[in-house]
């Protein structure tokens, strides 16, 4: 059975453009290469942390809307965590409605970019 997720993380500030793009591959493959399939991916570039975080002010947002058995979620989570780059990440499981939403907000990007 597959499940529809969405995982958010920060990478460290210290990071390049070339370096985070890097490592947000490195986590979509760990996906695709367990029988995922990324639905969406979100830059947001380097923002303003609402409150420092090991000693940083701000970081690289991530997001990432994908489709994976449920028992890869644990192995992503534990690269996630062994990863020096990841500040903070925060992985959950979309409900049909919550699904439907950024579905809509994807074909909403989508038409603003054309």
């Amino acid at each position: 059975m597959v499940n529809h997720y969405e995982a958010a993380f920060v990478l460290t500030p210290v990071l390049s453009e070339p370096q985070a793009k890097e490592a947000v591959e490195k986590f979509e493959n760990l996906l695709t290469q367990n029988g995922g399939t990324i639905l969406n991916r979100e830059e947001w570039g380097l923002k303003q942390l609402a409150y420092p975080i090991q000693g940083k002010n701000s970081g690289f947002y991530v997001i990432l809307q994908f489709d994976v058995d449920p028992s890869v979620i644990a192995t992503l989570e534990t690269e996630f965590r062994r990863d020096e780059r990841i500040i903070r990440f925060l992985t959950t499981r979309l409900d049909k409605y919550a699904f439907e939403y950024a579905e809509k907000r994807r074909n909403n990007f989508k038409k603003e970019e054309a």
